[in-house]
């Protein structure tokens, strides 16, 4: 290692190139560009009509049948709010539908190619330079760096290294880990050969003190310092993966397209080894392209942002994205934690094109490995969703953005409307079913009112209903067929569909489950509790099952309740609530299944739950995957105490150390000044490694801390 960081011509930064990102104002328009949009697909007007058109006719129809379930004559009020609640989530499931059905046919049709993106055929060389981002929060060196060498050999292999710069910005906070990082950055320095080219390095490393508005602060922060010299940007997520096919594509489409700002792709979920990963991994990739055709046929160029996989016109972002602090406090104040959307939607407001294109494969992620690692994310997406609402009322926003900031918010919100709507329609039966009716209402009249709930109706809304939810997955594995590679990769169209049909019912015992956690965790941030930032597991999703029966005992307990309730009202009413009730009373053990490797790679053994990157895998993906093993056994351990047992590391993290603190400008760091205070008493290396955490950031930040602790080390305490 020591040839990494020899000669004077070493180092982790280009020279900055500033570049002003003000902060958006939600009150004011801002400028828009001038020039149109030549990018937007013609006629999309008649496809929004299409898609809202038939999502407003067939909630008009099923809420038409609901109203003669309920009542003929006139509803009480409980049968009128229960009406209200399925009207609105009708209305959803409904939307869904229709923008599925598009998706179908655009399926059938074949790749769009609208930015001119083929999805084969010469590669195109870009004539600008892109910067790859990858932000990392405390997470697992040897994977960012297997991702990122894969990458960085798929666009040497391509001819075209010299077109990309690859930035690693750190935001860690544990000392370990950034540790870790640096040694890690230094032996993929070595790996790729970027070392020896000395100032004409490509790969750069930075840590940031404080990581200020999480992930979208850290990305502001490189566009402030070198976004100048960068005119397009792709950001990727730490489990991010995309071949140089896929990269050349997008920076050509950007190149050649000036009035876009982004273009997102449709990452598939790779990588998946626990039941639960792997039934996702499978939705996402027979139902997923479904879904991102249908939004992005309507959608147009008023598209959205998933926070990854996607290339920017960095100008664009700059001018355009810079977040703003929402008023009050946590949760709904703050800083915007799912800055995605909002970031979509000001780039759409100062006239920048956001298009997504499904049909261009070669981009991955991975996904949570349990319903337990599900819920912790989600729980920080429900908060960044339900902060939106703030964002909504924004001036200047294309009514396809606030489409998209309302998805954002309903897809959280629904989960305590399903449960309301549940609970009062149980109520609604036990008022008809105990209550006893007046049938002559108060004042003169000649005939008396009959209470009229139309079972036979009821029966057939349900089944309407579930219709919907379930036909885009039928119509998902219908297009499979017509794609051979895609069904091949799956099993074949038998193993397919038989997936098709495991992966719905687990998921449908799941959906409650998911349900009551989601309308807990709505529940506790309007009451006002804040749902932090944690890293995420992305591998191993095995838990205690001590600690499952902890998390779920609640959903188990509720769902009997519930059921019991059900079965005292009638035998009938039970048996339609049946999955509801299943699903939550079997909480425990299904959490537990489907979080075992073993269970989804014996599925796996069986042919089922395949998808084509598994039959197939793509070689970027493959030498991901070699390259993550290989790190894993190279990586040393998260131990800053390792900062002073290797020179090399301890010479390099001293040329990586930020700018130290300029008097009468910046302000004084009391995690910095306690700790420098503590390390002049510590005697040993030891004692001053069990510093408080930011106080041992700070100090490691610091060229007078990692004296000192360098000195202890040495044995010089004095």
């Amino acid at each position: 290692m020591d040839g990494v960081i020899s000669g004077a011509a070493w180092r982790a930064l280009p020279p900055e190139a500033p570049l002003d990102m003000p902060v958006q104002s939600l009150r004011a328009r801002p400028p828009r560009r001038t020039g149109g949009m030549p990018s937007r697909p013609s006629a999309t007007w008649l496809r929004r009509l299409l898609v809202l058109g038939a999502a407003l006719a067939l909630t008009a129809y099923a809420s038409h049948e609901m109203w003669l379930v309920l009542n003929s004559g006139r509803p009480t009020p409980l049968q009128a709010f229960v009406l209200v609640l399925f009207v609105v989530l009708f209305a959803w499931i409904a939307l869904s539908f229709t923008s599925a059905t598009c998706g179908f046919f655009r399926l059938l049709a074949g790749p769009a190619r609208r930015l001119g993106i083929a999805a084969g055929g010469p590669l195109p060389r870009p004539g600008v330079k892109t910067a790859l981002l990858m932000p990392s929060y405390n997470e697992e060196p040897a994977r960012i760096m297997a991702g990122l060498q894969a990458i960085h050999e798929s666009l040497a292999a391509s001819g075209a290294l010299d077109r990309f710069d690859i930035f690693i910005l750190s935001d860690s906070t544990e000392p370990g880990a950034w540790i870790a990082e640096e040694a890690a950055y230094l032996e993929l320095r070595r790996r790729t050969g970027d070392d020896a080219l000395g100032e004409g390095g490509r790969i750069f490393y930075r840590r940031r003190p404080k990581n200020t508005e999480r992930k979208a602060g850290n990305i502001a922060d490189w566009v402030r310092r070198w976004g100048g010299a960068y005119p397009q940007m792709l950001v990727l997520d730490a489990d991010s993966v995309m071949d140089a096919d896929t990269i050349l594509r997008l920076a050509d489409a950007m190149e050649r397209h000036p009035d876009v700002g982004l273009i997102q792709t449709l990452p598939i979920i790779t990588g998946g080894n626990t039941l639960f990963a792997r039934m996702q991994q499978f939705a996402g990739r027979v139902y997923g392209p479904l879904i991102a055709e249908g939004i992005a046929w309507w959608h147009g160029s008023e598209g959205n942002y998933w926070g990854h996989n996607a290339i920017i016109r960095t100008q664009a972002f700059a001018e355009a994205a810079g977040l703003p602090e929402l008023p009050g406090r946590k949760p709904f104040g703050g800083h915007i934690l799912s800055h995605d959307f909002v970031e979509a939607a000001l780039l759409r407001r100062a006239g920048w094109a956001v298009h997504m294109v499904p049909w261009l494969r070669g981009s991955y992620e991975e996904s949570p490995p349990s319903l337990m690692d599900l819920a912790v994310r989600d729980r920080r997406w429900c908060q960044g969703n339900l902060q939106h609402a703030a964002v909504l009322p924004a001036r200047g926003l294309h009514w396809v953005s606030r489409l998209h900031l309302l998805t954002g918010i309903g897809s959280y919100i629904t989960a305590p409307l399903w449960l309301i709507f549940l609970v009062f329609g149980v109520l609604l039966a036990i008022q008809a079913r105990f209550i006893r009716p007046e049938y002559f209402p108060a004042g003169p009249s000649l005939f008396p009112e009959w209470p009229v709930v139309d079972p036979v109706r009821a029966m057939w809304v349900f089944i309407g209903t579930m219709g919907l939810l379930l036909a885009p997955k039928l119509m998902a594995w219908i297009a499979l067929l017509f794609h051979g590679t895609d069904r091949r990769g799956c099993g074949g169209a038998l193993r397919a569909f038989l997936s098709m049909l495991l992966e719905t019912l687990v998921a449908g015992l799941l959906a409650p489950v998911t349900m009551l956690t989601q309308s807990v965790d709505v529940a506790a941030i309007l009451l006002g509790r804040d749902s932090g930032w944690n890293a995420q597991r992305r591998d191993d999703g095995s838990v205690p099952f001590g600690q499952v029966v902890r998390l779920y005992w609640r959903h188990t307990l509720f769902g009997l309740i519930f059921g019991a309730a059900a079965w005292l009202v009638s035998p009938y009413l039970a048996l339609w609530m049946s999955p509801v009730v299943l699903g939550l009373a079997l909480a425990i053990p299904l959490a537990a299944l489907t979080a075992r490797r073993d269970v989804g790679l014996g599925l796996r053994r069986l042919g089922l739950l395949l998808t084509p990157e598994e039959a197939a895998p793509p070689l970027v993906l493959s030498r991901a995957k070699a390259l993550t093993m290989e790190w894993r056994g190279i990586a040393g351990e998260a131990d800053v105490a390792r900062l002073f047992r290797e020179p090399a590391l301890l010479e390099a993290h001293r040329r990586m150390l930020p700018p130290p603190r300029r008097p009468r400008q910046d302000p004084f760091d009391p995690a910095l000044l306690m700790g420098l205070a503590k390390l002049q008493e510590a005697q040993r290396l030891e004692e001053a490694l069990c510093l408080p955490r930011a106080e041992l950031s700070a100090v490691l930040a610091d060229a007078r801390g990692v004296a000192r602790l360098a000195a202890l080390a040495e044995g010089k305490a004095a």
